[in-house]
């Protein structure tokens, strides 16, 4: 049996706002690992479903807290950190999951569904897509020197169509910059012994594709069948392990092949 080497570790999730989301198989298959697990989510209206997954990995054992936090906010990332160390001490795994994704277009006249981009839709998808996981990898980092800490893991979540397509300008532009940031932070933060790597998931059954979008897309991989959140869970794992310790600044597509298509 293959040991990832993961027991103990603290790991931030952010974006487990939903119990079917890609950021809960992630807390679940990190804390299958052993890790200890927070999850920040987005604040909502009671009952919180952030607050569900939590309970259910506590149900199932695991050591997890989570924290209702507006990741636009610039103070988010230090709040994140504040709570995680109090709940279990120094983090050491970061998962940039969360994503703000509102369709839009550059053609005045939308078609249902889309709006035109301008520059509010432009500010929320970086608030949340490209600047606050910049901000969580720089207060990461600032905390991994102060205790002179010498082992560290940071994912960063993208999608495989971040260099561009039409109705998703803003996500895809914000996501493109996300992978960006996160090379730079696998150049600066490595001689510190942290990772930086980037999953760019093709389409994953999270609740948001329809039956035919579910079917177009099982039909365009040769694997056969859409993502699930697992499948890109499980990659978290990886990349997390100690068996990936010579992999950095990577890209890994997790589309089921549909890129060679």
């Amino acid at each position: 049996m293959i040991d990832p080497r993961l027991r103990d570790r603290v790991a931030v999730i952010t974006g487990a706002d939903s119990p079917l989301g890609i950021g809960a198989a992630i807390a679940r298959a990190l804390a299958r690992q052993g890790c200890k697990v927070v999850l920040a989510s987005r604040p909502r209206t009671p009952p919180d479903t952030a607050d569900h997954v939590r309970d259910a990995l506590r149900a199932d054992g695991a050591e997890a807290d989570s924290l209702a936090v507006d990741l636009a906010e610039p103070t988010a990332a230090r709040a994140v950190f504040d709570h995680a160390e109090s709940c279990f001490g120094p983090v050491e795994i970061l998962v940039n999951n969360a994503a703000h994704r509102a369709p839009d277009t550059f053609r005045p006249d939308p078609v249902r569904g889309l709006v035109t981009v301008d520059a509010d839709v432009l500010d929320a998808h970086h608030a949340v897509n490209t600047r606050a996981p910049a901000l969580l990898i720089a207060e990461f980092h600032r905390r991994h020197l102060r205790r002179k800490a010498r082992w560290g893991r940071i994912i960063s979540i993208s999608t495989d169509t971040a260099p561009g397509t039409a109705g998703a300008i803003s996500h895809l532009a914000s996501k493109h910059a996300l992978e960006s940031l996160s090379r730079s932070a696998a150049t600066e933060l490595g001689p510190a012994g942290t990772t930086v790597n980037i999953i760019a998931p093709g389409p994953v059954q999270t609740g948001w594709l329809s039956e035919h979008a579910a079917a177009r897309a099982a039909e365009l991989s040769p694997l056969g069948r859409v993502g699930r959140p697992d499948d890109i869970a499980d990659l978290v794992v990886f990349l997390a392990s100690h068996q990936a310790r010579w992999i950095t600044g990577q890209t890994l597509y997790a589309g089921g092949g549909k890129r060679m298509l």
